[in-house]
């Protein structure tokens, strides 16, 4: 069985990745990868919460000028 990008079993033919996407989408089999993301997620957060902490706030409110400019600059 061939295997996606992040080491998932997926099927090979386009018939039995339909029927298992349709699982997915039913609730009858769990995605794999949702988990895999909602716990990077949530060791992302905590080490931006550690950023933060060791900071100055002149430093964080340099980076938040910095990131708001480049925001409003999109819209040119």
């Amino acid at each position: 069985m061939p295997k996606g990008p992040n080491g998932e079993k997926r099927p090979a033919d386009a018939i039995g990745l339909a029927v298992h996407i349709g699982r997915i989408a039913t609730g009858e089999i769990e995605d794999e990868r949702e988990s895999l993301s909602s716990a990077a997620a949530e060791m992302g957060r905590k080490g931006g919460q550690k950023r933060a902490e060791s900071m100055t706030p002149e430093r964080r409110a340099e980076i938040a000028k910095v990131a708001a400019a480049k925001r409003w600059a999109k819209g040119d």
